[in-house]
């Protein structure tokens, strides 16, 4: 069966089976089953290669060399949690349920906190050509609820006897959009935390952001969870970033630019790991881990092989 193929059955199976939120083929991790010593993170998947933030893609992402997949999500108008990158639909790889181009000018008509699921899933992602990743395949493929994403992962690591991948799942969100893109922190936590199939992931669920606000929600109501900071802002120091965030996560991931040995070196003394983002270059990936990096981010998972982890 081709790998295409494969991912598909797995989605499809769980269709045929699920609920919303249904959690039967999560198991959580187990002594038996350790954390990677290395993340080998794909990036949305592998956008390099299939559609983001789709089903196929984190299939594809396993097949190529992750042993860790990464995703955003958001909140709908009706409460459930969609794994997609941006607030609204993004016109450069996903159209209308009709096939036709999602209008830039009413782009904002299209914000998944003020459209119900239902209407959501109508849309396409994959089929439109996107030039900034030649190499993606063209396939028609939706956003799908966090839920089932995880049950059809799960289906297929347990299916292909490998073992339970980790899930680096995003929190998008800001201050200056709650109410407009997404609901307050407090409560867009307990929408997240509603999907029946997360917690029992346990060590393998890191839940990241750049906005603190969620991550101090967690870190308060569920003191267990592993967490990662995400930052952008060169000019913030780290140990200040910390600071702000008022406490130690697991986690500090960078953009791989801003990755130094002074950052690794601080952040290791923190007990703290560093994952850059997101890394394309083989020979990049393979300078950063040799620095000390925990682990790697990457559209391309392939070159993870390559890079020689």
């Amino acid at each position: 069966m081709k790998p295409l193929q494969q991912a598909m059955l797995a989605a499809g199976v769980l269709l045929a089976a699920t609920g919303m939120n249904a959690c039967k083929s999560t198991k959580p991790m187990t002594a038996q089953q350790q954390l990677p010593t290395f993340y080998k993170v794909g990036h949305r998947g592998t956008r390099g290669l299939m559609p983001e933030n789709t089903i196929p893609s984190m299939i594809k992402a396993i097949e190529t060399g992750a042993n860790t997949i990464e995703f955003d999500v958001h909140i709908t108008k009706d409460g459930q949690v969609v794994v997609y990158h941006d607030a609204s639909f993004n016109p450069a790889y996903t159209t209308m349920p009709d096939g036709a181009e999602i209008p830039g000018a009413s782009r904002s008509e299209y914000t998944f906190y003020k459209m119900d699921y239902s209407r959501i899933r109508e849309f396409v992602i994959g089929e439109k050509a996107y030039p900034e990743f030649p190499q993606q395949q063209r396939m028609k493929s939706y956003a799908p609820l966090l839920s089932e994403m995880i049950d059809s992962v799960e289906a297929y690591t347990q299916s292909h006897k490998l073992p339970g991948v980790v899930y680096l799942l995003e929190i998008k969100s800001s201050a200056k959009t709650d109410g407009s893109e997404q609901p307050v922190p407090e409560e867009y936590i307990d929408k997240l935390m509603a999907v029946k199939n997360l917690l029992p992931l346990g060590k393998r669920l890191i839940v990241q952001s750049f906005d603190p606000r969620p991550l101090q929600v967690l870190h308060r109501r569920y003191p267990d969870m592993t967490l990662g900071f995400l930052t952008y802002d060169k000019e913030v120091k780290p140990a200040q970033q910390l600071e702000l965030l008022g406490f130690t996560p697991q986690f500090y991931n960078p953009f791989y630019q801003f990755t130094t040995p002074e950052l690794l070196s601080l952040c290791h003394s923190k007990k703290i790991q560093v994952v850059p983002w997101t890394v394309q270059d083989a020979t990049e990936m393979k300078k950063l881990k040799e620095m000390g990096a925990d682990g790697i981010i990457s559209d391309y998972p392939v070159r993870f092989a390559e890079a020689g982890f």
